[in-house]
């Protein structure tokens, strides 16, 4: 409790720069409409997805997020990850188990705040839509409903600190995804897929290798499969632009795809491992993929 409390003081206490605040509540506002356009039992699958994008594009465009960055000092506490908060439901054939983290002890206080609201906004979300899936599905004879939110910490060394969140639904089968934050504690920055890299070269250089390890795990393991058009060739052809990844403590680059994105549900969260050499002319700088 008192690490909870701490945390509210701080997050009251923080001033935070008035376009991150902007951003935090329009994704906030942009999970809430994505709700209301999903159809039944789905809708809440990807309630909070907007979120996901909450500081793409914001580290170097804007010189008031950058100038707030430039006045943190180098990080000279202890990072922590914990859980601050826990939504259940356990009512006959509906069972909802939502883990929320937190972080306590970044420098600056105004990132650690508004990571800390994302979380917490996402899975209140997520739990609100739950609620309304079960209300609705008693009322056309009652099923089988089931949702579970987590994290684990991925990478923590000096300077970096990766944070995958998943969440599990389950409404006869169960469908997985993540999402990843990773953060420069030294520096105090959210880094995105694009800032790692001079332009956008990068999509297909990862996506070439990507394509190409596929195939070479298929042939080298039967019981690997990823998703092939008519049997024969790759359904997967190019990763987002800000795909999935988090970076690990050996600084490789780790290009991550949800459960069904690109394999049969069996092979669950796929990930690979970027070769550094394929990306070393592409990257803005060898600071965190070397």
């Amino acid at each position: 409790m008192k690490k909870m409390d701490k945390l509210k003081k701080d997050y009251d206490a923080t001033e935070i720069p008035a376009e991150l605040e902007d951003v935090v509540k329009a994704s906030i506002r942009q999970a809430k409409t994505s709700q209301k356009k999903r159809p039944f039992l789905k809708q809440w699958s990807f309630g909070a997805a907007a979120a996901a994008a909450l500081f793409v594009g914001s580290i170097n465009m804007s010189p008031t997020f950058a100038q707030a960055m430039a006045n943190v000092p180098v990080l000279g506490s202890i990072v922590e990850v914990f859980t601050v908060q826990q939504l259940t439901m356990d009512k006959e054939t509906y069972q909802a188990d939502l883990a929320t983290p937190a972080i306590n002890g970044l420098a600056n206080e105004g990132l650690q705040a508004t990571l800390n609201e994302k979380y917490i906004e996402e899975n209140k979300a997520l739990f609100k839509q739950f609620e309304q899936d079960v209300a609705e599905m008693k009322k056309a004879g009652n099923g089988h409903l089931g949702i579970s939110t987590g994290y684990e910490v991925k990478t923590d060394t000096d300077q970096l600190l990766s944070i995958a969140r998943y969440e599990v639904n389950t409404v006869g089968s169960s469908s997985t995804t993540m999402k990843y934050d990773t953060i420069d504690k030294q520096n105090n920055i959210l880094i995105t897929l694009p800032s790692l890299f001079k332009d956008d070269k990068y999509i297909d250089a990862i996506s070439s290798y990507v394509a190409v390890e596929m195939k070479r795990q298929m042939a080298a393991d039967e019981e690997i499969s990823y998703f092939m058009f008519d049997g024969s060739e790759l359904d997967f052809e190019v990763i987002n632009s800000e795909q999935n990844f988090y970076i690990t403590a050996n600084n490789k680059l780790v290009i991550s795809f949800d459960k069904y994105e690109v394999a049969p549900g069996y092979m669950g969260i796929v990930t690979f491992e970027i070769p550094s050499d394929i990306l070393r002319d592409l990257l803005v700088s060898d600071a965190y993929i070397n």
